[in-house]
């Protein structure tokens, strides 16, 4: 990076955001009747302990209550209540360390831009704290630590979004980035291609150009008084690669702890809060945003990272007086094994570690030292400086979020691959104990057909490469007879399979369908090399990998070779479409949820912040034009044999439905098959129960339809 790039974080600023009081919604203190069924995520614990803030989707929508940490719920629901009964979808939560507020992250209209609220516990005084302006966005950060503010991040559109007159745009689109296709001007969006060997670093202002002339978004983080007494106080600015988000704020708020960049290129920063200049810069891991926290003195930061490393481990970097790194040792490490989660109990002297252990998590307690020693390998699983890490035993196979509750206890969300996703409360290395208001794991799905325990599987690619994933048997079939199988190819690209309870794989097995979940190179959880290994033309040997996997399925006796069918969500969805024009003969049919169908396209119509940090891992939408073309399953629809479903929610910003249109249009204008679901009210990710369930029966329906009719 360069150096003045490393002094200041900040630069011209989008506007600060207002607070806009909102009538109450928590309407009657009586409960809705629960569904005996539901998911409860992302718990935030009150200083307390005794009560949680979560999300739950009994009601179909995933909205905000509240809830007893321990103890019973009255079959009336007495304990239980719902804070904001809007059907805008509810994605992060936290309450405030003095107990007051809860702040917490909406998607309106289930869209992809984001507005934060505050809430009382009681459930008055709603008001938006941040993002009520149209186009903005607003991400949730931190809580200072007596509760006074509360961090957003605001992410406005650059001007370039706002529709210049034809000439110009023809005019600046010419200058900026040379000669572009003919048909420009009919594709999704207002393009705003991004340039420049200085993306993603702390150059030009938020808001201005660049040396190549594209305007990126500007993204401001602030932190805000819920009362509205004080004003918004700045913390850092930056531009493009919308995932600034202030972590922590010291004790005695002369520090904020970042983290920024695009996918790939994480780090974390310490900023001075008095000149908003930058203190030190580590590298961190992609994935879980909360990567740390200070010390109570705050000469020290505790940090989720893989700094130098292939798996990401908890550092310790002492800092000096100016916020700058004094030293840096490794306080936890694993083997083969990322960190995942770090959370912190209410005293600040204990740490939570989840690590991801070939996709299933190992949670472990850990005592944090006074002070950072020198710089130092940990033995393996152990830590430098301290006692050895104490080990929690997990009911469930996946830890999701962990909060602290109270001096010593801890708030987990579970998921596992028999249970729905459920909050638990433990303390110390105790076992930890089920929520009264989280669904019991018989409950998981009606009775008659339990949920497919998944075995792993590390099918190996052409190129040698250990690949992974997940196998979900239909059950009732005997053993030693393939049988038809639905390749699901996750998102990310950096996502990961993991043994927990899918509703569209029960779905499947229920119409006697196996299902394979694969990790193809360039998922978490197996290290940074596998992460990269996807990146330029790498991305042809992710195309490869499907196929490997099949074949897998195949060699192993479990899959029929004549009844396979792919599928897969955003970046899975592009992965389908590609492995459809690419291994033409392999797939009856596939499943295209929300994906790319072409580079070109996709980087024109989608959000700018999500173009920037999409360059680093696809390829540069101008100087890697020809490379980007190649992998886009459009330059080889020819190639298309096969009947195909397409599946887009209506407000996707991030991959625009016209990428599933003109597959679709393709593939019928070339006499086959094709059909487009439109999902009303959803965006990028499908929130809403009802519109899940025509998903998964309408998908399920196409996969018996092609694979055993």
């Amino acid at each position: 990076m360069a150096a003045d790039a490393q002094d200041q974080l900040t630069g011209t600023t989008s506007a600060a955001p207002v607070l806009v009081p909102l009538a109450g919604a928590a309407g009657p203190r009586d409960t809705p009747q629960p569904l005996v069924s539901h998911g409860c995520w992302y718990p935030s614990a009150d200083p307390t302990g005794e009560r949680v803030a979560f999300i739950c989707d009994r009601t179909g929508v995933p909205q905000l209550w509240t809830g007893p940490a321990h103890g019973t719920v009255t079959a009336d629901g007495g304990g239980l209540h719902l804070l904001d009964a809007d059907p805008d979808p509810v994605t992060e939560v936290a309450w405030s360390p003095d107990g007051r507020w809860i702040a917490y992250t909406v998607a309106p209209g289930g869209g992809e831009h984001t507005r934060v609220l505050c809430v009382r516990p009681d459930g008055t005084g709603r008001r938006i704290v941040a993002g009520a302006d149209t186009g903005s966005s607003a991400y949730l950060g931190c809580w200072a630590r007596d509760g006074s503010a509360v961090a957003v991040t605001v992410a406005e559109p650059p001007p370039s979004l706002v529709p210049p007159a034809p000439e110009e745009a023809a005019a600046e689109e010419r200058d900026a980035f040379g000669e572009l296709p003919a048909d420009w001007a009919e594709r999704d969006g207002q393009a705003t291609l991004l340039g420049g060997a200085h993306r993603g670093e702390v150059g030009p202002g938020p808001g201005e150009a660049g040396v190549d002339g594209a305007v990126r978004d500007r993204l401001s983080a602030y932190l805000v008084d819920p009362d509205g007494v004080r004003s918004p106080v700045l913390v850092a600015a930056e531009s493009g690669a919308a995932t600034l988000r202030v972590c922590d704020v010291s004790q005695d708020g002369r520090l904020a702890l970042v983290r920024r960049g695009p996918r790939g290129r994480r780090e974390a920063v310490v900023v001075r809060t008095a000149d908003l200049g930058t203190g030190s810069v580590l590298r961190v891991a992609d994935g879980d945003p909360w990567i740390g926290r200070f010390s109570p003195d705050g000469r020290t930061v505790w940090l989720r990272s893989d700094h130098g490393r292939e798996f990401a481990a908890l550092l310790a970097a002492g800092l000096d007086e100016e916020g700058g790194r004094s030293g840096l040792s490794v306080l936890a490490e694993r083997d083969g094994c990322d960190l995942e989660l770090l959370a912190f109990a209410g005293d600040g002297r204990t740490a939570a570690l989840a690590w991801n252990v070939r996709g299933a998590s190992e949670l472990s307690t850990l005592g944090l030292p006074a002070a950072a020693g020198p710089a130092a390998p940990a033995p393996s699983g152990g830590a430098t400086g301290t006692a050895p890490p104490q080990d929690v035993a997990l009911p469930h196979e996946v830890v999701t979020r962990i909060s602290g509750a109270g001096p010593g206890g801890m708030v987990l969300a579970l998921a596992g691959s028999q249970r729905k996703p459920g909050v638990w409360w433990v303390s110390g290395t105790a076992s930890p104990t089920r929520t009264p208001w989280s669904s019991r794991d018989e409950d998981a799905v009606p009775p008659g057909r339990p949920p497919v325990r998944p075995a792993p599987l590390r099918p190996t690619a052409r190129d040698g490469l250990v690949l992974g994933g997940w196998y979900y048997r239909a059950p009732g079939r005997a053993e030693g007879r393939p049988a038809p199988c639905v390749i699901h190819l996750h998102g990310g690209p950096e996502e990961q399979e993991r043994p927990v309870f899918e509703p569209l794989y029960h779905e499947l097995t229920g119409r006697g369908l196996d299902v394979f979940a694969p990790d193809v190179r360039g998922s978490s959880g197996y290290g940074r090399s596998f992460v990269d290994a996807d990146l330029g033309t790498g991305r042809f040997a992710a195309i490869q990998d499907v196929a490997d996997c099949a074949a897998h399925a195949v060699l192993t006796g479990r899959a029929d070779p004549t009844r396979l069918a792919v599928m897969g969500r955003s970046y899975g969805g592009y992965l389908t479409l590609a492995s459809l024009v690419w291994h033409p003969e392999l797939f009856r049919t596939g499943v295209a949820v929300c994906g790319m169908s072409d580079f070109a396209t996709f980087f024109a119509g989608t959000e700018p912040w999500i173009a920037e940090s999409a360059a680093h891992k696809y390829g540069h939408p101008v100087r890697d034009r020809e490379l980007l073309r190649s992998l886009s399953p459009m330059s080889r629809i020819d190639e298309l044999r096969v009947p195909l479903l397409a599946v887009h929610g209506e407000h996707d910003t991030n991959v625009p439905p016209g990428e599933s249109e003109q597959a679709v249009r393709a593939a019928r204008e070339r006499g086959h098959a094709a059909e487009l679901l439109t999902l009303r009210e959803e965006g990028h990710e499908f929130r809403r129960a009802d519109n899940r369930r025509l998903f998964r029966r309408t998908a399920a329906d196409w996969m018996e339809r092609h694979l055993t009719g």
